[in-house]
């Protein structure tokens, strides 16, 4: 019986139709697919040749750059599990992580290397299974990736394979404030390539700009679908994001495609008119705004500024792949909408407390049903089975649907921060805050923010004696949690101005009601 091609199949394919046709590339560097084919096999039988084994686990921390490509192509082609690690996370986080998945590698940047040797006496990792890339000296007790990569034979490996194994592990944080791994397949991953293109209209004459971290849901499957059909894929290798730099890059560098959160769109247009006037983006012709909510007039001022391009926006998740799309033409017409659902999906379901569906207008938990969605979290099957109702998924989000069938979301679930397009959960801020010794209680949430969307926040009650003193507190969290998870700012309250329910729990939506003006 046939089965669907991953990853490195059609990049197989396509290094013998085009071979000498840029397929990735970076700021720095490019590969033909013949070329990245070629690496991408050498790179799968050097991990075989360190041991690894069908569906043993990769863990790779790096900035973006053009390995990542590779790294997921050969996960492919080698039967492995790639692990992406969020390059902002600190020693004790990518520890959890690695120890968690029982990682039998890890592929880490240079200069990312001082956050793994923290930890490293920790990570179940073999001894001789860690790998260094970069442009900096070696590293004592690390193989040289591209040693490894040029020892190894750039045949394809001869991996049994089965289109339901898993190609991607991705760690998305949760409620209960330890990050879960959603278990992604190749089954999933190439229906959500196609998915993609044909509500996209991709075609190999395409070309995307992979902006967001190549660890995100956001670019990997943006990069799944361009790579399933022999479009080009160029990684934005720059470790800030700088909107005068990322229009030249729009304006020369062939993409016709980018996928943005509100932020950089907003960061992009705050630019003098002057500067943005001297970009020619006309090649661009399709944009994707998604990851956060987008105000209105964020959403037209980039029609306006794009004028060549369809501006497309999505609700998706990391455990679903892509659940709605709003189309360029309906912008206009349905501004505030996530669209409706995408080729392939059975209809979505609005549920209330009940499980019974809440007719148009009205809030109800989003479930979603399609072929793309994940196979469950790694080791956690009662979160599974939570996640489910028979064959629909839900993420916890609230939406409600007008008369039309368009989605609208209410809330990026219950208490789920989005700052500059990366999502804080509460919980797991609070957790780390707690063990602060001078507080007795703390409650994190999101406030808006002019640039960012929203920034954290966290609202403190002092254990009975200790003075407030908002620096010391900011100061504390810096070497516990990732930077874009900790909060820029801090309100001190007595217990009794805490808003709590009757069994005690806090009530966040009261608070952010609270602090939206100003507290």
């Amino acid at each position: 019986m046939s089965q669907l091609a991953h990853v490195g199949d059609v990049l197989a394919v396509y290094a013998r139709l085009f071979p000498d046709k840029i397929g990735a590339r970076d700021l720095e560097r490019e590969m033909t697919f013949h070329l990245w084919c070629a690496r991408a096999c050498r790179l799968a039988n050097a991990l075989t040749g360190i041991g690894l084994t069908k569906g043993d686990r990769v863990c790779v921390l790096a900035y973006n750059c053009v390995e990542w490509l590779e790294i997921y192509a050969a996960a492919a082609l080698g039967g492995f599990v790639a692990v992406p690690i969020n390059f902002r996370l600190v020693g004790p986080e990518i520890a959890y992580i690695a120890q968690n998945c029982e990682a039998r590698a890890l592929i880490v940047q240079d200069e990312l290397l001082d956050a793994v040797e923290s930890v490293r006496s920790e990570l179940p990792v073999p001894a001789g299974n860690f790998i260094l890339f970069g442009s900096g000296r070696p590293a004592a007790g690390y193989r040289a990736y591209e040693d490894l990569i040029a020892q190894a034979r750039d045949t394809r490996p001869d991996a049994p394979f089965s289109v339901d194994d898993p190609w991607t592990l991705m760690y998305t944080s949760g409620t209960t404030g330890k990050p879960k791994g959603a278990i992604r397949s190749h089954r999933g991953s190439a229906m959500l390539a196609l998915v993609t293109e044909v509500e996209m209209r991709l075609s190999r004459r395409d070309a995307a700009l992979l902006v967001m971290p190549m660890c995100h849901a956001n670019s990997l499957f943006f990069f799944g679908a361009f790579a399933y059909c022999g479009a080009a894929c160029t990684v934005y290798s720059r470790k800030s994001f700088d909107p005068e730099h990322l229009l030249l890059t729009l304006a020369d560098g062939g993409a016709t495609f980018t996928s943005l959160v509100p932020t950089h769109y907003i960061m992009m247009l705050a630019l003098p008119a002057a500067v943005r006037a001297r970009y020619n983006v006309d090649a661009v012709t399709k944009l994707m705004i998604s990851s956060a909510p987008a105000r209105r007039e964020t959403k037209l001022a980039a029609m306006e500024y794009f004028r060549n391009s369809g501006l497309f926006e999505l609700y998706g998740s990391t455990e679903c792949g892509w659940v709605t799309m709003l189309q360029p033409e309906e912008q206009l017409s349905k501004l505030g909408s996530v669209g409706r659902e995408t080729v392939g999906s059975r209809p979505i379901k609005l549920l209330d407390a009940n499980g019974d569906d809440v007719p148009p207008g009205e809030t109800g938990e989003l479930y979603s049903c399609n072929p793309q969605t994940f196979d469950g979290y790694w080791k956690l099957p009662e979160k599974t089975r939570q996640a489910f109702r028979g064959d629909y998924c839900t993420v916890g989000d609230l939406a409600r649907r007008d008369e039309d069938g368009y989605l609208y979301l209410v809330d990026r679930k219950s208490n789920m921060i989005i700052s500059g397009g990366e999502n804080v959960y509460p919980s797991e801020v609070e957790t780390m805050l707690g063990a602060h010794p001078r507080i007795k209680d703390v409650a994190v949430i999101g406030v808006p923010d002019a640039k960012w969307g929203e920034r954290v926040h966290a609202v403190i009650i002092l254990h009975d004696g200790e003075r407030p003193a908002q620096d010391g507190i900011l100061d504390w969290c810096k070497d516990r949690i990732a930077s874009y998870k900790r909060p820029r700012s801090v309100s001190f309250i007595e217990e009794d101005q805490m808003p709590r329910t009757a069994t005690g729990k806090i009530l966040h939506r009261v608070l952010r009601a609270r602090f939206e003006t100003g507290g």
